[in-house]
This record gives structure tokens, sequence and C-alpha cells, in this order.
């Protein structure tokens, strides 16, 4: 039957499998809300539409289906550009829908009015589209699914004129068939065989698009060793021999990559993020795996490109390699020297934080999804903390916005009821997003928020006094966090040791309302 077209679009996101909506309703993006409820989508009301971002982006990481937010015309787009910037670096599938004036240039003085609202968010999205037709905004939300499934996934935004919202539509065409990813099959892998069966030092390095759960028996047949990005952690799973971990960004790595006679990377930028210099520190050849095209043409200068997702990748090498002659050359020892000069050396960054995150994750069960904040205890826990299971610890790597950990979160929780996850955040990010935790207490999250409270911007200052910079705006006056989260209606604890600590964190997993766990290098 007809409906108003921004109704219809709802129908049209359920029949696609979407059932939670992040947003905020405004007069101009109503219509969208009349369908809502209507097509049996759960909406979770943000405070701000940057936390309805966020959360979609969350929700998206823990699912693994795209994080979806509606938002009105104008500051309602800007505000959430931030976290569509953050998902683009991220290769996160989210996808925007907001309305726009129906007429923008001959008109001035109207409400939300920007010169260009589409052209603003294409410098962040992998695309920004105008529909002005019914169909128009159909095919381009299928094609917005498409691309998530083909290649890839990266933010998109639609927009949609306001009268366009309230005009009646015919329903949304019933969803195709969906196309069919290219997969890696034994052929395309044979040339990476072939290197791999003259090597004595095969090298892996596994990134967030490596999407296997293959990845420990494939290293262990071969007998390889590996790096993992930050995206990448627990691809090989916890405690394997020959795990270098997240240490990319440690300068001695270049050494031991060096040392390699094959590097594999697969489903890795290998950007400044990833590595903190430009040069990987290969001397062997290089071999990349990825979906996407630039990627494989970057300045590393790989030997052999394969364009193929990370999953049909690692299926089909595995296949091939079954029976392979493990290769001798890595030792357990030489794995364990390397991470305890890395240890050292991450004590010397930024003293004392390491025994914080060994008694949180001791007090976490291994299945706790975990979303951070730029906050220097994470920095931290990105290298220290091995993650049993692939993509359980999400980060604002590449575009590094702070605020993300909380609304993020929170999207991860609305996806994983029942299941532990948590938070860790600064105390200044902490603070861009923090009213978010009005709609963690509506939803009556189970949410561990651990809050790294040192009274200043500790990186920044440590950074200014490297630059031989006096330090200056560092310091800030912050409010009684734990009353803050109390008026809220969450629970809130300061633990002054390691055993208090670790028993909130138990007793937060299990709260009915989100629980604000504030750390003091006090507790150190």
């Amino acid at each position: 039957m007809k409906r108003p077209l921004g109704a219809q679009i709802s129908h049209m996101l359920r029949d696609r499998g979407v059932d939670v909506i992040f947003g905020i309703p405004g007069v101009h993006n109503q219509e969208m809300y009349r369908g809502i409820e209507e097509a049996g989508i759960t909406h979770v009301l943000a405070r701000h539409e940057q936390g309805a971002g966020f959360m979609a982006d969350g929700y998206a990481r823990a699912t693994g289906k795209p994080g979806v937010a509606y938002v009105i015309t104008g500051p309602g787009l800007c505000n959430i550009m931030t976290p569509v910037g953050q998902a683009y670096s991220d290769s996160v599938p989210l996808l925007v829908l907001s309305s726009c004036l129906d007429e923008a240039q001959a008109a001035r003085g109207q409400l939300h009015q920007m010169k260009d609202q589409r052209m603003a968010a294409e410098t962040v999205a992998d695309w920004s589209r105008q529909a002005d037709t019914a169909d128009a905004a159909y095919g381009l939300i299928e094609r917005a699914f498409e691309e998530f499934a083909l290649s890839r996934p990266r933010p998109k935004h639609i927009q949609v004129p306001i009268a366009q919202l309230e005009a009646e539509a015919e329903p949304a065409p019933f969803p195709n068939q969906a196309a069919l990813r290219t997969k890696a099959l034994q052929p395309d892998v044979a040339p990476v065989v072939s290197l791999l069966n003259i090597a004595r030092r095969p090298l892996f390095i596994l990134g967030g698009g490596a999407r296997s759960n293959s990845w420990r028996q494939i290293l262990t047949n071969l007998g390889a060793a590996c790096f993992t990005t930050y995206a990448g952690r627990g691809m090989a799973g916890a405690n394997y021999p020959l795990d270098f971990g997240a240490m990319l960004s440690r300068p001695g790595s270049a050494e031991i990559i060096g040392s390699a006679d094959l590097v594999v990377a697969v489903g890795a930028e290998l950007g400044e993020v990833d590595l903190w210099r430009r040069e990987l520190g290969h001397t062997a050849n290089l071999v990349r795996v990825d979906l996407d095209a630039e990627v494989l043409s970057d300045h590393h200068r790989a030997a052999v490109k394969i364009q193929a997702d990370g999953e049909s990748f690692a299926r089909a090498l595995w296949e091939a390699t079954e029976t392979a002659k493990a290769a001798a050359g890595w030792t357990p020892e030489e794995v364990i020297d390397a991470r305890a000069r890395w240890r050292a050396e991450i004590d010397a960054d930024r003293p004392g934080i390491a025994p914080v995150i060994e008694a949180l994750r001791a007090a976490l069960p291994l299945d706790t999804m975990i979303y951070s904040d730029m906050t220097q205890i994470a920095y931290v826990a990105k290298e220290l903390w091995d993650m049993a299971y692939p993509y359980h610890w999400h980060h604002p790597t590449g575009f590094g916005t702070l605020g993300y950990g909380l609304p993020a979160g929170i999207g991860g929780a609305v996806a994983r009821r029942g299941k532990p996850t948590a938070v860790i955040a600064g105390d200044y990010g902490f603070q861009y997003t923090l009213q978010e935790l009005g709609t963690a207490v509506e939803l009556g999250l189970s949410l561990p928020i651990i809050l790294w409270d040192n009274g200043k911007l500790k990186e920044i200052e440590d950074s200014m006094v490297r630059g031989q910079i006096a330090p200056n705006s560092v310091i800030a006056h912050n409010p009684d966090f734990c009353k803050l989260a109390e008026a809220y209606g969450a629970l809130s604890a300061t633990p002054t040791n390691f055993e208090e600590l670790q028993a909130v964190v138990k007793a937060a997993l299990e709260a009915p309302v989100p629980t604000l766990i504030r750390l003091t290098p006090e507790i150190l």
C-alpha cells in the first residue's frame, strides 16, 4: 500500500535486515519516524547526532551488519560527520539517512539551511547522494547495501528532500538476490604457495580485513610467525607461540620484518597509524591481499598482489597448504625476547599503566568486546592486551576522534545483549559524549565504563615536552565524574587497588545499568 516515502524507507531497511536505527527525530525528518515502529525496527534515541553515529558504528562492528542512523537537515548532518569520517578510516559499513531542504539555492534564511549539505558529507563519506524521487531513494539504498557486501565497507550518506519524504510513494521493490563477491580459489593463491614452499622464515601481517577463523591453523601448518595490526588482534587466537602481537609500531619490528624471507600482508592497510613510520622494513618479497586496489598499489610495492577478501583467501590458502611441511626458521624464544623488549619500552614510554591493564584483563571474560577512546590507557592496552577472539576490540584508529568509546560501546552493547561489553575512555575524551550515559541508562545496559582520570591531556603534555614546548592548555577542571554518572542514574565506583578494581568490574557486568569505574594514577 502507498505510504509517505519516509515510512517506506524504514520498511525497505527492515526487509534488508536492519533491526535497529540510531538517531534523533526533528521536524525535518519526522516522516522517517512514521515507519519505524510499523516496520518492527527498534529506535535508539541518542543525546547528540555524534553519539548516534558512533552508536551505529559500534553496532556495525559488533554485528558485521550495516549500522544505520537517521538525522535531520543541516546541524544534524554536520554533527554526524565526525562518526562518518571515523567509519571511513576504519572500514565500517555505516548508512546515514538525512532530510534536506527542497530548495537551498534561491531562498535564504530557511531553518537548518546549509550552502551545500550533500557536498559537506561527501568530504568524509565514501559517497553522498540526493534522492529526488522515491525510485532514486530505493536505488541508492540498494546500491549502498550491495557495496557494503561486495567491496571495502565504508560509510554512505543519502539525503531526501522534505517534500519527498512526506509524499505518498509505492513500496520499495522486494530485495533482489544479493550479488556474489568473487572468491579467491586455490589457483589464485598458487603464486603465494610457491613462495611459501621455499620460505624458511615466512611472516604474516594480519589486518582487520583478514576476517577468518582459520589463521591459527594456517600459521601452525606453515610454521609462520605473525604480526597483527590493532584491528587484526585475535586473528591468531590466544597464545600462538610465534605471534609478535600488535607491535608493528615498535621501531624494532622493522628489523624482525627485515629478517623474514617472505612477508604476506592480508587485509592490512600498513598506513601511518599501523606503523608510525613510512617503510615496513621488509627486504624479501612482499605479498599483499586486499579488496582495495589503492592499498595494493601503495608505496610498499608488493611483488605479488591479490585482490580478494581475507576470508576466501584464507580458505583457499588453508586448502592448498593443509599438508605443507612447516618451516623451522622461527623460534618461540625470539618472539618472547622481542615482546619482553617492547614491554620494557612501553613501560618507559607510559610508566605504570601496564599493571592496570593486566588487572583489567584478568577481571573481564575472554569474549568481552571492548570499545576504547583516544587515551593513554588504551594506547598501552592496544599493544599489550592480546585478544583471544578477533573483532573484539574497537578503537578510533585513523581519523582518531575523541569521544568514540562510550557511544560506540552503547551500540555494541545493544547488539550483544547478554554478552560482555566494556568501554575504556580518558577523562578528557569522555566529556565529548558523556551525555550518552542517559541513553545507556535508558536502555538498561550492563556496561562497565573504565574511566582513566589523570586530570590532564597527558599524551599531549608528554608530546609537548618531547618537542621542547612548554606544556600549555593540557590541564582542565574535571567534574566529579562519579556524581555525574549517578545523576544520570548510572552506578559508580573509584577503586583504590587492583582487588577492588576487579571486583567492581565483575559486578558491573551483572548490574542493571552502566557502571562508571573511575581510575586515577594513585591506583598504580
